[in-house]
């Protein structure tokens, strides 16, 4: 296995502050990982995979170091930006390389990148002329998802939200409604039913089982309750304890 350096000095440290990094596959040249830290955080994820090699249940990353490091290569560090002094600073370069690279083993979207991540000026514009979603008087579970193909119909809305997602099955079957959102935009309100695995079985449009993910079957809110959660193109999700910042999923409750 090629060697590679694992450990800033405690003065280099200090000169780096905050920073955010890459890990690159040697393979490829493929970014598949970017993260903020500080001190030796850059070297964690190797040294984390080499210890954990035997184990039988590894995130996407810890595999992907895992194959690198059997193919007798090491993972390419990059400091992409440092001497950051909050933070909150190195959030925010952390939340727009995630948005520039495709395909990343993260599994959390940068911070606030729904809110104010890549948009087209449509999108842009459209968003900051909706109106306010209103407060809620029902429980409700807010699923995030990057596009829509057809906003203008409801079913397409139902079809592409309504699975696969990493919930707790029995917090997510309390909730009265299921919402649906697109860059911090609620675009579709759903009856919420039985929460089901995310099987072919159940959801003929998946192209495999997805274990540890499940779905939903609800029907398509009222006219009125579309009308007041959604309206015509959508409402802006400003409550901060409903917005999504990196979670996919989020509860009123």
């Amino acid at each position: 296995m090629m060697k590679e350096n694992n450990q800033f000095s405690d003065e280099v440290s200090k000169k780096l502050g905050y920073y955010v990094y890459r890990l690159i596959d040697p393979r490829n040249g493929d970014t598949f990982y970017v993260g903020k830290g500080i001190g030796n955080r850059i070297f964690a994820h190797a040294l984390n995979a080499s210890a954990d090699v035997n184990s039988d249940n590894h995130s996407d990353k810890i595999q992907r170091i895992i194959d690198i490091q059997n193919a007798g290569l090491a993972v390419i560090h990059v400091i992409h930006r440092h001497g950051l002094k909050t933070e909150n600073e190195a959030f925010e370069v952390e939340a727009a390389l995630i948005d520039v690279f495709p395909g990343l083993t993260n599994m959390q979207r940068g911070h606030r990148s729904t809110e104010f991540g890549p948009m087209s000026p449509s999108e842009i514009m459209q968003k900051y002329a909706l109106p306010p979603f209103p407060d809620l008087y029902e429980k409700a579970i807010f699923l995030n998802v990057n596009n829509l193909e057809n906003r203008s119909d409801k079913g397409a809305i139902y079809r592409q939200v309504r699975c696969a997602w990493r919930v707790n099955k029995e917090r997510a079957e309390q909730a009265d409604i299921v919402i649906a959102v697109v860059k911090g935009v609620a675009v579709g309100v759903f009856e919420n039913g039985p929460w089901i695995p995310a099987t072919v079985i159940n959801f003929p449009t998946l192209e495999s089982d997805i274990e540890g993910r499940w779905g939903f079957e609800g029907e398509i809110s009222s006219e009125e309750k579309w009308n007041h959660y959604i309206g015509d193109h959508g409402k802006r999700i400003l409550q901060e304890h409903l917005e999504h910042e990196q979670n996919p999923v989020r509860y009123s409750y």
